[in-house]
């Protein structure tokens, strides 16, 4: 491994925690905080929640990426990561994983509150292990079982505001959940050859490109389904459901897409949209929450 200067070594640690994916986690759980609470919460519990639940995603993205270093190496999308390219050695990243890991439990455990830190640690286990060295290689719905660990954050973030476990964070659980086949699948579709190249049994790879097209079309309309619960169960009013009704559709539309052009554009415009799907879907339940425009 080549010596790095301390600029260019932050900046390869910092690829190490996705911080794309990590943000985007970390929008869901902060939705959730505030939605868990009828004004603003605490800013100093804000605080220490952001950061205890960011420490430990980026602790599971760095264990993901040491586990994952063989196959990175040899797929085109990851061979840049700083493993495969030895910009990094494997104790190192060990090494960097354990801190964050630690600093987030503590973190939690002292300044939030202990049901936050076990459910934290729990979804980052599940991830950097039970899905990352088992699921992934294991079956081709290892994206289905693994995805409800992905889906915490917005439990997470209530969990932070309010010590319990409530239905309406379950519900915010169950939307990620069930976001995530059509989302990661569109991507697979794209990708395929490189998964197979690493005897990764995508969905694709083991039942081909028509199934997957169909099941993604199937969880899009799903998905417009449960992304309609919180308006049935009183949780948001208007704004959301018109929201959640018309981001829905469009998906849905980009899901027919893909089952009429066959091509790896069209997936990669679904996989790109469902990320914004995701967002603005998550930003409408903020200003629902705070306008609260109710029939």
């Amino acid at each position: 491994m080549t010596s790095l200067s301390p600029a260019l070594a932050w900046k390869k640690y910092l690829t190490l925690c996705k911080p794309n994916v990590v943000l985007e986690m970390l929008f869901t759980a902060i939705v959730g905080m505030l939605l868990a609470v009828p004004g603003m919460p605490p800013l100093d519990t804000l605080a220490y929640s952001i950061t205890g639940i960011a420490l430990a995603s980026a602790s599971a993205a760095a264990i993901n990426q040491f586990i994952d270093r063989k196959a990175d190496a040899e797929m085109r999308r990851t061979e840049n990561r700083p493993l495969p390219k030895g910009e990094l050695n494997a104790a190192q990243v060990i090494a960097f994983a354990a801190i964050l890991g630690i600093a987030s439990m503590v973190l939690l455990v002292v300044k939030v509150n202990v049901l936050t830190a076990v459910l934290t640690f729990l979804s980052l286990f599940g991830y950097a292990f039970i899905y990352t060295v088992y699921l992934k290689r294991m079956t081709p719905q290892n994206i289905v079982i693994g995805g409800a660990f992905g889906a915490t954050p917005p439990l997470l973030g209530w969990a932070a505001m309010t010590n319990e476990v409530h239905p309406y964070a379950l519900l915010l659980m169950l939307i990620i959940f069930v976001w995530t086949p059509p989302h990661f699948w569109a991507l697979a579709i794209a990708r395929r050859e490189e998964y197979a190249k690493v005897n990764i049994p995508m969905l694709p790879v083991t039942h081909g490109t028509e199934f997957t097209r169909l099941q993604i079309l199937l969880y899009t309309v799903l998905l417009l389904i449960v992304t309609v619960l919180p308006y049935i169960t009183g949780m948001t009013g208007l704004i959301y459901l018109a929201s959640a009704l018309l981001l829905g559709l469009v998906f849905i539309y980009f899901a027919v897409l893909m089952m009429r052009r066959k091509d790896n554009k069209t997936a990669m415009r679904t996989f790109a949209y469902s990320i914004i799907y995701l967002t603005v879907l998550f930003a409408a339940l903020l200003l629902d929450h705070y306008l609260m425009i109710r029939p």
